[in-house]
This record gives structure tokens, C-alpha cells and sequence, in this order.
């Protein structure tokens, strides 16, 4: 997997960009890396188990975190601060924003829940 040549946040367009070494950058907003959050709290303790997370919208980082050389753990102006985001993951959460981001969407819509 690519490895990060340089993270930035971008405060007030609430976007982390990430560059990596294949060349390719991506831009994640604060809000899809909350409600895609690698921590138990969101995910749960296995498949059909995990939370559907509402109301994220205006979510700030407030920092960032090295974990080793092979991840970051930001801290979520919510106080959410339990998910490691390994290098690979972040790769995955940038390939695959559309679709995840569209299918969040319908969560919350047959939910009747806000972002």
C-alpha cells in the first residue's frame, strides 16, 4: 500500500488531504472520515453491528496524532478520538468515497436521520 508523503487539514473547508507516494492525493472530508470511523463505537464488535452515525456535518479535527509509522488518530471536535486510521485504510477511504459516501446517504434517508 501507498504510504502518506504529507497530511494537511484544511480547517475551514473541513477537508484532510493526503498526499502518498503512488502519486495519487485525496481529499476526505472531516465529516466522512467521522461517520467512516475505524473505531468500535462505529463499526461495532463485528458485521451487523455497526452504528449509523448522524448529525456530523459540521465536525472539525481538532488534532492529528501519528500512531507509529503506519497510521494517524485524529481527535473529532465531538470528542470522538478512538479510531486509528492505518495508512491502508485511509487508500481505501479515498478509492472507495463515492460509493461509501452514497450509500451513507441512504442510511440516513431510511433512517430519518439528518447529517
Amino acid at each position: 500500500m501507498p504510504i502518506p508523503t504529507e497530511i494537511k487539514l484544511h480547517q475551514k473547508s473541513r477537508v484532510l488531504e493526503i498526499a502518498l507516494d503512488d502519486g495519487r492525493s485525496f481529499r476526505l472530508p472531516y465529516e466522512y472520515l467521522r461517520v467512516f470511523s475505524p473505531s468500535a463505537e462505529v463499526r461495532g464488535h463485528g458485521p451487523g453491528h455497526e452504528v449509523l452515525q448522524a448529525g456530523k456535518r459540521e465536525i472539525d479535527i481538532r488534532q492529528v496524532e501519528p500512531v507509529g509509522f503506519y497510521a494517524i488518530q485524529p481527535t473529532f471536535s465531538d470528542g470522538h478520538a478512538t479510531g486509528i486510521y492505518s495508512w491502508d485504510y485511509l487508500y481505501e477511504l479515498g478509492l472507495e468515497h463515492d460509493t461509501r459516501w452514497a450509500a451513507h446517504l441512504k442510511q440516513l434517508e431510511a433512517a430519518g436521520a439528518c447529517r
